[in-house]
């Protein structure tokens, strides 16, 4: 008797595992693979923080559905072989609804040479890269305006107030060059002399002959296609040579990074590309929510680069909460079918491929004791 009642114990909790729905207890996995080391891990870092600050201000109301998100990781070092490899792994593994915030150009090219997404069916939203070849990959979602965006927006600007002769510091690889092909572009468009160009190594610091080039130059202003470390690098070795033109730093270099590693004064006068909100945007809501959760944690990854992993992570949930299926496939058809993604004062729109979420570009520079001007 009490074998049979044991038994119907059983089926009947097994029924009632089934007749409740999967949500009821499973976490909402989403994956990120991205340098946690190596030179660009300060870029990985700050996206991951700013996306947990959202995952986990979410579960702390009850999730998506009851559903917790789970946030799971692997470190490529900025290796585009480690950043296909470990995206397989974790696909396989973990079975992400979604993946986000993995950095760099090369990588992301590498993953959609690859085709994982492709044949997953898994997206990728916030992929940290505005190169032309990463905005037109299947199932990569960036949410910031283009690297062309940017040097397009630059060069309008200098050119209105007399600006003549730029140089350009880039680095060796796919981002560079893409930096490259679209600072040729607005040159000619605006009737600016690209009179000095200079690469240095991908993933290093050796700037060393990017500043001899700009210094021998001469030019008005050095616009930098440079990832933090380089940057930091750069401006640093151009102030001590003498270096007398404006500096204008591409956004993909961390600001908060560069007045920590230059102090304010020789970061004063600085000039950068904003495709972001920025912290003083007060009157947008997306950016007083973030302020609010980050003056709450103890995350020291926290920078200004975060609010690029929150801002993701905040399209993402409401993209989840809007669609009726749950799964890789489903969520993939959501992210590419939404339009007018509102995180909050700013806008992101994802239905076509071949243009960023956002074409939003500002400018701002650092003035006295490392206050950013805008």
């Amino acid at each position: 008797m009490k074998q049979r009642r044991n038994f119907l114990s059983a089926v009947a909790l097994a029924l009632l595992a089934a007749a409740l729905p999967a949500s009821a207890a499973e976490d909402i996995v989403i994956g990120q693979v991205a340098p946690f080391s190596g030179p660009q891990a300060v870029t990985g870092k700050a996206i991951h923080a700013g996306a947990k600050l959202y995952f986990d201000a979410v579960n702390a109301r009850g999730g998506v559905r009851g559903r917790a998100i789970r946030l799971v990781t692997r470190d490529d070092a900025q290796k585009p072989e480690e950043s296909v490899r470990l995206t397989r792994e974790l696909i396989s593994a973990e079975a992400p609804l979604a993946l986000i915030g993995t950095v760099g150009t090369a990588n992301l090219e590498a993953l959609a040479k690859d085709g994982v997404l492709t044949q997953q069916r898994v997206s990728m939203i916030g992929a940290v890269s505005g190169a032309a070849s990463v905005v037109q990959a299947s199932g990569m979602h960036i949410v910031k305006a283009s690297y062309h965006d940017e040097v397009a927006r630059l060069f309008s600007q200098l050119a209105g107030v007399g600006v003549k002769r730029v140089g350009l510091v880039y680095q060796d690889d796919g981002l560079g060059r893409d930096v490259l092909a679209g600072a040729e572009a607005a040159a000619k468009k605006h009737g600016i002399e690209l009179a000095a160009r200079s690469s240095y190594a991908r993933n290093t610091v050796a700037v060393e002959k990017a500043v001899a080039d700009m210094v021998s130059a001469k030019v008005q202003v050095v616009f930098l296609g440079a990832t933090t470390a380089a940057g930091i690098e750069f401006v640093k070795q151009y102030g001590a040579a003498g270096g007398l033109g404006t500096l204008y730093g591409m956004s993909i270099i961390d600001t908060d990074a560069l007045l920590k590693a230059l102090g304010p004064e020789r970061s004063r006068g600085y000039a950068f590309s904003v495709v972001l909100p920025l912290a003083q945007q007060t009157q947008r809501a997306v950016v007083r929510e973030y302020l609010q959760l980050r003056d709450a944690s103890k995350d020291a990854n926290l920078s200004a680069r975060s609010i690029e992993g929150f801002i993701a992570a905040k399209a993402l949930v409401k993209v989840l909460e809007g669609t009726g299926s749950l799964t890789p496939a489903g969520v993939t058809a959501a992210l590419a079918a939404a339009r007018s993604v509102d995180v909050g004062g700013y806008l992101l729109d994802f239905s076509a491929n071949d243009r960023p979420g956002s074409h939003y570009v500002d400018f701002a520079m650092f003035g006295a004791q490392g206050r950013i001007l805008q």
